[in-house]
């Protein structure tokens, strides 16, 4: 047996606090009937009540609330093998690890940014694969394309400012080794997603954009930093300073609009800037790689189990109906049986009234 939600399991826990719940409280009924009246005289205040009915409507209720924790769980039993298709499409994501994205006009830095952005984009994707480029003054696949968004949330945590040791921005080494990423497989169901401040060193940028458009691969750039820039912090034995270039002075970084725009133009994809914080990310998915041609990805056989809840809900509804017909009073014909009298004389004070 295998169950939907195990978890809801641990509310059987609740079971035994329930039942005592339900013992105490008829308890505190008796001693409340006993402080009323002698006892004696329960007999005969209490004859035309069916003392153990509050004990099976109890019980009953005790019983149903552990057979809806069971429904609720969801158990199943039972299985059948079924050939389960996977369909999707081929997403490489190219992320700018240069010194620049270390800037804090977007918070709490340009690469912290884009990498929760992207964690909130692998929540999107339904069946496509996904892959990871670090690029600086160089580029390399750091998480091949796969359907194990596990496994490329964890390349992407390991990516940090520096994990490539030659500096710069190469955007065009960034395009040719996502490119190389996708297995030379038909362009239409692939797409490159760049993201990063548009700064470029290599000067390659437009060679690399062609060559992707003409194997029919779009790329969707996104825009990290704002356009009046941002400096660039450096932590050096614990002091903090600013990057400066090579006369001594102060380098401010700032978003390249126009160079990232230019790409996506020449291979049909779109350019997104957006200052909150999914980056745009969000927007590109719905309007763009969710209408990704989709090719057969995996086939593969698959267990699946029959849903047996309906048993123990049943059951439950069955034991919920009955609790509310049991009565507290006797039946009718018990009724024409006069219970056992208690003698006046018995009864406390009749001998002071006598006296």
């Amino acid at each position: 047996m295998v169950w939907r939600t195990p978890q809801l399991l641990w509310l059987l826990c609740c079971v035994p606090l329930v039942a005592g719940l339900l013992v105490w409280a008829l308890r505190r009924r008796r001693r409340a009937l006993e402080q009323f009246a002698q006892a004696s005289l329960l007999p005969v205040l209490t004859a035309d009540t069916a003392q153990h009915g509050h004990y099976w409507r109890g019980g009953l209720l005790v019983v149903a609330f552990t057979l809806l924790i069971v429904a609720l769980a969801g158990p199943r039993w039972g299985f059948q093998w079924e050939e389960v298709r996977r369909e999707g499409a081929d997403i490489v994501v190219a992320l700018d690890t240069s010194r620049s994205m270390l800037a804090t006009d977007v918070t709490p830095t340009r690469l912290d940014r884009a990498k929760l952005a992207l964690q909130d984009l692998v929540q999107h994707l339904q069946g496509d694969r996904i892959g990871l480029v670090a690029f600086a003054g160089s580029a390399f696949i750091q998480c091949p394309l796969t359907l194990d968004y596990g496994a490329f949330l964890e390349s992407l945590r390991s990516v940090t400012v520096g994990i490539i040791p030659k500096g710069g921005t190469a955007l065009g080494e960034a395009i040719r080794t996502g490119l190389a990423a996708f297995e030379n497989q038909p362009g239409q169901h692939h797409a490159l997603l760049i993201i990063t401040d548009g700064e470029d060193h290599d000067g390659q940028i437009q060679a690399a954009s062609q060559q992707a458009a003409a194997k029919g691969i779009k790329i969707y750039t996104v825009g990290v930093g704002s356009p009046e820039g941002e400096l660039i912090p450096l932590s050096r034995d614990g002091r903090r300073s600013f990057l400066k270039d090579r006369q001594g002075q102060v380098v401010k970084s700032r978003l390249d609009t126009e160079t990232l725009q230019q790409i996506a133009l020449t291979t049909g994809g779109a350019y997104v800037y957006d200052a909150g914080p999914s980056l745009g990310l969000g927007e590109i998915y719905t309007r763009y790689l969710s209408r990704l041609e989709k090719r057969a990805l995996t086939s593969t056989l698959e267990r699946r189990y029959a849903e047996r809840f309906q048993l123990p809900l049943a059951l439950g509804l069955i034991l919920l109906a009955l609790e509310g017909c049991i009565r507290d009073r006797r039946s009718q014909a018990a009724d024409k049986e006069p219970p056992e009298r208690v003698s006046r004389s018995s009864l406390p004070g009749e001998e002071e009234n006598k006296a």
